[in-house]
């Protein structure tokens, strides 16, 4: 289920990085999951959007990190 804006994000995602980090992760998540789309048949849709977050997330991990105060922060 691809994200048309981060809006769509879920609230673990929306809620806890900054909007850049947003942009990243729904654009990285909408690419694996278009990406990951022939493999859907052997593996079914829970395992194309687990993949897909993973992938998102690594995105995000890419460019920011996690600080002592627990928030997002660019790299």
């Amino acid at each position: 289920m691809p994200y048309k804006s981060i809006s769509d994000l879920p609230d673990s995602v929306r809620d806890n990085v900054p909007k850049h980090a947003q942009e990243i992760y729904k654009e990285a998540f909408n690419s694996a999951w278009d990406e990951y789309a022939d493999k859907d048949d052997r593996r079914g849709d829970a395992s194309r959007e687990e993949t897909a977050h993973k992938v998102a997330w690594s995105a995000v991990k890419k460019d920011y990190r996690k600080g002592d105060d627990d928030k997002w922060h660019a790299k």
